[in-house]
């Protein structure tokens, strides 16, 4: 017997969203978001599908449900703008770079210039020169010495980075003030994200402080695109790059959009790069630093791992086409991915009274999801806080499918995921190879949520042997 189709006329009116408890007056949920965010977040799935909040007065709607999420990021995209808090603070001084730029055809066209950036070929071209200088730098640490892990890997990820972005003749004193100015740039745009819209307008010493770097990495950019139409060779001592002692010059991604038939304009290159640098560094810095976490604390985990690489490389140093015979690195990588977010919070905004999961959402509101929350939902991650890279196999992934949103998803998915893969994998695999034992030498670390979920604190000594130090 058919199924009778129920006409919208029937279908049942769009109720409120539920009100989180604990909202306080003027602030709202602001001091469990300040305080504990990310049991916070999760908390709220107790709650109903789409939950409403307050960020001080404004109402927000969190998204619990996956499915939602889709919803809001593919089926429904048209319906959820790319827009929010944390976006506008970061356009007022990105730019409109392709993670801020409002949706639409300006959005559609630079994406398509960008594309080929990040197609596996382009960055198969570049992926040896990064192995070479992320060695390089690996092989530097002196051993047994205590070191920041965070630090080290956001360093590590800008350097190889910048190296695939720019080429290997990049001179030396840019690649340098690139590396001091970043973690300052990020501290910055964190600030900005956090405080009230009306404070970071203010004539405040932090507030100057931040805009002038910002400024300064705009120049730098400059300079960067400029050493590309001059054909001057940086000298191997200046750059770091083997390839340059050679006099091989290998060309960065940002050759592609220079190349471009449609100009972009230098504003918009400028954009571009900011986002870039911003996006590639801190998520991937920070997913880095999770995963030599949970080795320390998983000896099988390294073992495997270990065994692996010598299966695949042998005495050999790593090369670009070994990462695809790496699947249980890549498993590790996801599993620290999935475990430690590293986006807890992203918002968009809704470009008209919406019906989202039987709830109303008014035009011009916030709607919040969480790649976190998704990710730590037990229904389809059992035993979401236990780290086990085996729930990737071919034969458990199914489970999880639709609910793995670390790139996002639809017209606004993340265009460097092939890149983000390929550096992961890179530099986990190059401080496997060259340090024999990790060793953890500050307390055990907490997640801090922040724009990325990081760790409050984690020190390291990598020594040469397995034998006791």
């Amino acid at each position: 017997m058919s199924t009778p189709v129920t006409s919208s006329a029937d279908a049942p009116a769009p109720t409120p969203a539920p009100t989180a408890p604990g909202g306080l007056p003027l602030i709202g949920h602001g001091h469990r978001l300040a305080r504990d965010p990310l049991p916070f977040i999760t908390s709220l799935r107790e709650h109903g599908s789409v939950v409403r909040i307050r960020i001080g007065p404004t109402p927000a709607y969190v998204v619990t449900d996956p499915a939602l999420t889709r919803r809001v990021l593919v089926t429904d995209a048209a319906d959820f703008t790319k827009g929010g808090k944390i976006i506008d603070a970061l356009r007022v001084f990105f730019g409109d770079g392709l993670a801020t730029v409002a949706d639409g055809d300006t959005h559609l066209r630079n994406r398509r210039l960008m594309q080929p950036m990040f197609n596996k070929a382009h960055i198969a071209e570049r992926g040896d020169a990064m192995i070479e200088r992320v060695r390089a730098l690996v092989a530097a640490w002196p051993a047994g010495q205590p070191r920041d892990v965070y630090a080290d890997m956001n360093a590590i990820t800008l350097a190889a980075f910048l190296v695939a972005l720019f080429g290997t003749d990049l001179p030396g004193q840019l690649a340098g003030e690139f590396t001091a100015l970043m973690p300052a740039i990020m501290e910055g745009t964190i600030r900005q994200t956090i405080l009230p819209a009306w404070v970071t307008r203010l004539p405040l010493p932090m507030n100057r402080a931040h805009a002038e770097r910002v400024a300064r990495l705009r120049a730098l950019i400059d300079q960067a695109i400029d050493h590309h139409g001059t054909g001057d060779a940086a000298p191997a001592e200046a750059t770091g790059c083997p390839h340059a002692d050679r006099g091989e010059k290998k060309p960065g991604l940002f050759e592609t959009l220079l190349a471009a038939e449609e100009s972009l304009g230098r504003q918009q290159l400028q954009d571009e790069a900011i986002t870039l640098l911003t996006g590639a560094i801190e998520t991937t810095g920070t997913t880095l630093a999770w995963t030599l976490y949970e080795i320390t604390r998983n000896p099988d985990i390294e073992r495997r791992l270990r065994e692996e690489l010598d299966s695949v490389c042998g005495d050999r140093p790593l090369r670009h086409e070994d990462l695809d015979q790496l699947p249980y690195s890549r498993r590790v990588l996801q599993e620290a991915i999935r475990k430690y977010g590293p986006a807890w919070m992203v918002t968009r905004t809704a470009a008209r009274d919406v019906d989202l999961g039987g709830h109303r959402i008014p035009r011009g509101a916030d709607v919040i999801w969480s790649p976190y929350l998704h990710q730590h939902d037990p229904d389809h991650f059992p035993d979401p806080d236990t780290f086990d890279p085996d729930r990737w196999t071919p034969e458990r992934a199914p489970a999880t499918r639709g609910s793995f949103l670390a790139f996002g998803d639809g017209r606004r998915k993340c265009i460097g995921e092939n890149f983000a893969w390929a550096e992961l994998q890179i530099i986990l695999a190059t401080v496997l190879r060259t340090w024999p034992r990790l060793e953890l030498t500050s307390r055990p670390p907490r997640a801090q949520a922040v724009v990325t979920v990081k760790p409050d604190t984690m020190t390291m000594a990598f020594l040469p042997s397995t034998a006791p130090a």
